[in-house]
């Protein structure tokens, strides 16, 4: 019979080895009957944006979706379509998105337009606050009657200050008698 220990030693080892093991990813080889569309097909994988991994290619996505788009866009490489038909063909399907740039249509203005417009706003904002300038900080004029009210008001401050400490002292001073009576 086999230990315990053993036992636990093979099966660690045995996980170990199917942990460390390198999966074995497939390579697409799509096969192009002439050099134009294996051009063609590599442009096509370059700016064609995967929907689902947002900022990656189809090229470089390994999604399933990504891999749906390669196949689609090479059968219709191989059926003889240009390259503009499967771009098109792509946008009719998944929208501006899967195009790395998008036309200029009414409903692309705000991405096309939109930082330039937000660049001259702040610029003219900047440049307005500049000619306007910050208005110069003189010193505050008092009269003397705000300025003896303002002593006032401080020495009542103080005076408060003062009382409320002795009050706590007297008070720290009573609860210590208190505690030593009761000893």
């Amino acid at each position: 019979m086999i230990s315990f220990a053993r036992l636990y030693a093979v099966a660690a080892a045995v996980l170990f080895l199917i942990m460390a093991t390198v999966s074995i990813a497939t390579i697409d080889v799509y096969e192009f009957e002439n050099v134009q569309q294996e051009e063609d097909f590599s442009v096509l994988v370059q700016e064609l944006r995967c929907p689902k991994c947002q900022n990656q290619n189809i090229a470089d996505s390994n999604a399933g979706l990504a891999k749906d788009i390669k196949d689609r866009a090479y059968k219709l490489l191989r059926d003889g379509k240009s390259k503009e038909y499967i771009i098109d063909y792509m946008v009719e399907r998944y929208g501006d998105f899967i195009t790395y740039r998008p036309p200029v249509t009414k409903k692309t203005w705000v991405l096309w337009f939109g930082p330039l417009i937000l660049l001259v706003v702040v610029v003219l904002v900047l440049v307005l606050r500049k000619s306007t300038g910050p208005k110069p900080q003189g010193s505050a004029h008092i009269t003397d009657e705000q300025k003896q009210r303002v002593d006032a008001l401080l020495e009542r401050y103080e005076q408060a200050g003062e009382q409320a400490i002795a009050e706590n002292e007297d008070q720290n001073n009573v609860q210590r008698d208190d505690q030593k009576r009761k000893m």
